[in-house]
């Protein structure tokens, strides 16, 4: 028996654009990994997707017409329980072997059919039978309908049915939209499978408008695309439709020339893609009059509205055109140009209207109303937000210059006040992905300095990973305080995130103050910032600091291990919870020079013995007494540590964290030595007491850098 290639397609109505991709993949692949557990495919079968707007397909070639059989073996019971003491079948065994179809009619044939085998301390029965492999027909039915239920519906129709009975009546169905047929090829032979109250066929349907045919008639599994893209106006698959559209887009802005191009934007070509059967790119235009309003909101309206590429010069300037993705391609265009600049024309003059009115009142006028804007019904109002932030910020820009000098405060506390002021604009309030950028440039209408109006903007940033941090020293500081006093704040009432919620954003917030303090270097302490910022609350929040910094700490572990950090690497530097986040990455590079040293190891084992003496002993003093020192071993050590520790700790002093580790090395020998010869907690007090000390001074200086004993074995 050979195989042949497989075809499923479900045509339906319009499908939701933002989910049609994950809706197509998964469709077809919980499809064949069905398919491949009941044996009907193979590990050689290649599944191929297709999703469009109005259907989800899938090909997965070399499936079986029938499963290969298989035998099975399956335990029956302990043979104390299946055999009487003359070996003969119990009640329990024939009734379980009845259950399993098998011919208990001779009772001893039976169970001189069965295996016995030790399982575990005992003696076990065993029946080996075989399977009869799965049909395509049933195996189909049963994949079609796991896929079905799998699918990740964002949310789910109910819809009606006219039933097939003499008698009226409808039967409801939910599915993510109405389904009107269903193809099921095996090679070129319908699979009479049936899934939504549909039969399974050899027939769809194409485009709305533009099919040659209708019904498309598929001939085989193999020929789908092809005679769905002929036939039925249609390409099939996602990727081949978007690819169709980025070379569209390209190929109209080098027609339009000047070195305009389409605007990158990967989810919107995403959900173009799933609006569009066969796409046509078109160049449309609007009045130039409208490149006065700021570029990002007339960018934002033609992508979020109309989900129109807006085209930028080459220098990143808007222009006047745009291009538009039509599901139609007519010999004269001009009606469906025409009509896009008409859609689009008031959604523009409404931006130019709120821009304008926007204006006509100062940030600092709307300040005010900032207090009737409920930010937290635990933490107040956005107005006392504001003065919060302020206060922050100005501690953080004066801890900044610590010469005195507070033009760095001043501007930072100017910039937060008015921060949150764009939020009562028209603009913002129609577009809130605004926000922040439209107060930049209502900061600059106002006459105030670029640095403030670029802070406005900036407090923002960064918004996700790989974002830009804030482009100036005002903005950073603005961005630390505001996220700040969000982190705080929300944790002094318990507001934290959980699983995979975390509705206030508040490990971005996090992985923020990490990266403004780790990428700008920031002379700054992580707890002293955690601890100045508590107070500007009042009694509103208790203090969760020590559960905060752990968090912020937490979110840095995971971030340096996505940056190729071993686990061992980070927990090492971390565990010695470093104030100056600047320092990390500097901390982990001496670490990994450390730990590719030979004498790494031995002094990393001693390390964590050290430890593990130390925390059973009481307080230790690592003052070292020179006459109580008798062993040889221990002499040399405290010889090797006085010539040693000083050029480790001024290395470390001088901020050059490799040199002072490598250095260690040096006390390899000496370590191994005393450890072998020098019992550390003799029974004399005083000689205990020394030892004591003169680990604790070595653990110490071992570890200033990072806990060198977490990359022990």
């Amino acid at each position: 028996m050979t195989t042949k290639n497989l075809l499923v397609e479900l045509f339906v109505e319009e499908l939701p654009p933002k989910a049609l991709k994950k809706l197509g993949d998964a469709f077809a692949h919980v499809l064949a990994d069905q398919l491949k557990a009941q044996g009907l495919a193979t590990d050689e079968s290649v599944v191929t997707a297709y999703a469009s707007p109005r259907r989800l397909a899938a090909h997965i070639s070399h499936v079986w017409l029938k499963a290969a059989d298989k035998a099975v073996q399956q335990k029956l019971m302990p043979a104390s329980v299946g055999l009487d003491a003359s070996g003969h079948a119990t009640p329990a065994l024939i009734k379980k072997l009845q259950a399993l179809g098998a011919d208990v009619s001779d009772p001893l044939a039976a169970v001189a059919a069965l295996k016995r085998a030790i399982d575990g301390k005992a003696e076990a029965l065993f029946y080996d039978s075989l399977v009869t492999g799965a049909t395509l027909d049933m195996g189909l039915q049963k994949a079609l309908e796991e896929a079905i239920a799998k699918l990740p519906i964002p949310k789910v129709m109910s819809y009606q049915l006219e039933t097939d009975c003499a008698l009226p009546g409808w039967t409801s169905v939910n599915f993510v939209r109405p389904a009107h047929g269903l193809v099921a090829l095996h090679g070129s032979t319908v699979v009479p499978v049936k899934a939504l109250g549909l039969s399974a066929g050899n027939s769809t349907r194409g485009h709305r408008f533009e099919a040659a045919v209708d019904p498309v008639r598929i001939r085989d599994a193999d020929s789908y695309a092809s005679v769905l893209a002929k036939d039925g106006a249609v390409i099939a698959s996602f990727a081949e439709r978007k690819a169709e559209i980025a070379r569209q887009l390209a190929a109209a802005a080098v027609r339009i020339g000047g070195g305009v191009k389409a605007i990158e934007d990967d989810a919107l070509l995403d959900e173009v893609t799933a609006l569009v059967e066969r796409p046509n790119v078109l160049v449309c235009a609007f009045e130039q009059e409208f490149l006065e309003v700021p570029q990002e909101c007339l960018i934002l309206t033609m992508k979020a509205n109309q989900k129109y590429f807006p085209l930028l010069d080459a220098e990143g300037k808007l222009t006047h055109q745009f291009l538009v993705v039509s599901n139609i391609t007519p010999s004269d265009a001009s009606a469906v140009i025409g009509g896009n600049e008409r859609v689009i024309r008031p959604r523009l003059a409404d931006a130019k209207f709120f821009f304008d009115q926007d204006r006509k009142k100062t940030l600092a006028s709307r300040v005010a109303g900032l207090d009737k804007v409920v930010y937290h019904n635990k933490l107040g109002t956005q107005g006392e937000r504001v003065v919060r932030v302020c206060h922050i910020a100005t501690v953080i820009g004066k801890s900044l210059v610590p010469s005195g000098d507070s033009g760095l405060a001043i501007q930072a506390q100017h910039a937060a006040q008015l921060a949150k002021a764009d939020l009562l604009t028209e603009m913002v309030g129609e577009f809130p992905e605004l926000q922040g950028i439209m107060g930049r440039y209502y900061a600059l209408n106002d006459g105030l300095s670029a640095d403030v109006a670029d802070a406005i903007e900036d407090h923002y940033k960064p918004r996700f990973a790989g974002d830009a941090l804030p482009r100036n020293m005002t903005g950073v500081v603005v961005a630390l305080a505001v996220k700040l006093e969000t982190l705080v704040g929300m944790f002094g009432i318990g507001n934290l995130p959980t699983g995979d919620k975390d509705p206030f954003a508040l490990r971005r917030h996090a992985l923020g103050v990490i990266r403004m303090l780790v990428e700008k270097d920031l002379p700054l302490d992580l707890g002293a910032l955690v601890a100045g910022a508590a107070p500007v609350f009042g009694d509103k929040i208790t203090d969760a600091s020590v559960a905060l910094i752990d968090f912020i700490y937490d979110r840095l572990a995971g971030s340096l291990r996505e940056q190729g950090y071993s686990a061992q690497e980070v927990e090492a530097v971390l565990a010695l919870r470093p104030q100056r986040l600047g320092d990390v990455a500097k901390r982990l590079a001496a670490v990994r020079a450390f730990a590719a040293l030979p004498e790494a190891p031995a002094l990393a084992a001693a390390n964590k013995r050290i430890g593990n003496i130390l925390k059973k002993a009481q307080e230790v003093d690592p003052h070292v007494s020179e006459v109580l020192l008798q062993e040889p071993a221990e002499i040399a050590l405290y010889a090797a540590m006085k010539a040693v520790l000083p050029q480790v700790n001024a290395q470390f002093d001088a901020g050059d964290y490799t040199a002072s580790l490598q250095i260690l090395a040096a006390l390899r020998v000496p370590v191994d030595a005393f450890f072998d010869s020098v019992m550390v907690n003799a029974e004399a007090l005083d000689l205990r007491l020394n030892r004591q000390g003169l680990l604790k001074s070595l653990h110490d200086a071992m570890n200033r850098v990072a806990d060198l004993s977490r990359l022990a074995a």
